[in-house]
């Protein structure tokens, strides 16, 4: 419902060209995706050999990773590169959706939203790579030493993409920690000092989402939660820096507030 005296065409016409941006923003997030994937399609078999190394290094001698299905060697390889594609022009994409909400948030949300964009993508890839360099050589290596005497393991390549997505994606996620932590204290849902008081708690949650997320192993598992903490414990920090005037003022908020209780 408009406002009494607002002007209807007026109105009808930001609509018009809030959508005509809307529209060139996710054209330009589409062609970035669709240049990054030109390399990545031209080299998609040498990328998923990259991406199958971790576990072509664990296999016992003569093992190696099979295709159960006739379209497999193509289609599984084309839709890594597109994953790829898709995580290599994400800044770009990130930058097209905040360009469109920018010019409604006030200077200092801008101020605050620019390095917790930048930190959530350098997080992300971080996070993904600790997967790839770090977990996987030393979880695929468990699963090789306890596979049962007599049963060769022999993975099907696209269970094996999935699981790579899918641990990748989780430890990317798992990496925004931090950013989620001063999220949480700037919009006023959580308050810090009750992040502090209840790590304990914290750090059971971790672990169990740990448990959901990775495979039924206590490497996996370990190795996920043990990093998520310490983002933890360095999103506090974080949001102790970055929000010190906004923690300031709520406190003191808190403090009248209980005053005028107790005096009431």
């Amino acid at each position: 419902m408009s406002e009494p005296g607002a002007d209807p065409e007026l109105a009808e016409g930001t609509l018009i060209s809030h959508l005509l941006e809307l529209r060139d923003r996710l054209l330009k997030a589409m062609m970035a995706v669709g240049l990054c994937f030109v390399p990545c399609a031209a080299y998609m078999n040498e990328l998923f050999t990259f991406v199958a190394k971790p576990l072509l290094a664990k296999l016992p001698a003569g093992a190696t990773i099979i295709a159960t299905s006739v379209v497999a060697p193509f289609t599984v390889p084309f839709k890594l590169a597109l994953l790829l594609a898709l995580g290599i022009a994400i800044p770009f994409v990130l930058y097209q959706a905040w360009a469109f909400v920018a010019p409604g948030l006030y200077r200092h949300e801008k101020k605050l939203a620019v390095p917790l964009l930048i930190s959530s993508v350098l997080l992300f890839y971080l996070g993904a790579a600790f997967a790839y360099f770090v977990v996987f050589p030393v979880m695929l290596s468990f699963f090789v030493a306890t596979t049962p005497h007599g049963v060769q393991m022999m993975t099907d390549m696209n269970s094996y993409l999935d699981f790579v997505m899918v641990l990748l994606l989780s430890f990317g996620a798992a990496f925004e920690v931090p950013v989620a932590t001063v999220l949480l204290v700037w919009t006023g849902f959580v308050r810090l000092g009750a992040l502090k008081k209840n790590r304990g708690f914290v750090l059971l949650g971790i672990f169990i989402f740990a448990a959901f997320v990775t495979p039924p192993d206590a490497v996996s598992q370990s190795a996920m939660a043990l990093p998520m903490y310490g983002l933890y414990e360095i999103g506090i920090v974080m949001a102790g820096i970055l929000l010190k005037d906004k923690i300031a003022a709520r406190e003191r908020d808190d403090a009248e507030a209980a005053k005028r209780e107790s005096g009431g």
